[in-house]
């Protein structure tokens, strides 16, 4: 389980690689979100997991129950030089309903799967409320995202780790287009 996120925004990978960003949004249940960042051209890896809560190591049982505080999240690493943060964002936006109180995705409900992102910097964070507040003005209800500092960020059972892709299921949010 990995407690602190990988890398910082901007960090240089080894040498010869090029530099990774990372990012964390929670937009429902994981499984959809990872599978939809996935086919984000210039995404590196992304791992689904927990963060935003108040209770160490959790699983998806404990959070699953709301004992936890946590979100199911998707941590994003990221090559800014493929796909700007701004671009991943908007993805954020639209792949689910950030006008629904702990229901992102749609389905499944309860504040685990609540609408929220977790900046590293205040660049990140002014982008993304940037981006809100344009989409915010083409919705009749208001953008309820959580914006959040992002905090240590736990990976889930290997269970859920690409499990849409294994599956074929879990995509509970809009059909993907690719940006």
């Amino acid at each position: 389980m990995r407690q602190e996120p990988a890398g910082m925004p901007g960090s240089a990978g080894q040498q010869g690689q090029a530099a990774r960003d990372v990012a964390i949004f929670a937009a429902g249940c994981f499984w959809g979100v990872q599978y939809y960042f996935d086919q984000v051209p210039g995404v590196i890896k992304t791992e689904a997991g927990y963060t935003g809560g108040h209770t160490n190591d959790p699983n998806w049982h404990n959070t699953h129950e709301q004992e936890t505080g946590h979100a199911e999240a998707l941590l994003v690493e990221f090559d800014p030089k493929r796909v700007k943060y701004e671009t991943l964002v908007r993805n954020f936006f639209r792949l689910h309903d950030p006008t629904a109180l702990n229901a992102a995705d749609g389905i499944n409900i309860g504040s685990n799967y609540r609408s929220a992102l977790f900046y590293f910097n205040e660049a990140q964070k002014k982008t993304a409320k940037k981006v809100r507040d344009e989409i915010q003005k083409t919705l009749s209800k208001p953008i309820i995202t959580e914006f959040s500092p992002a905090s240590k960020f736990y990976e889930a059972e290997d269970f859920h780790q690409k499990f849409a892709e294994r599956t074929g299921r879990g995509m509970c949010h809009i059909p993907y287009q690719p940006i």
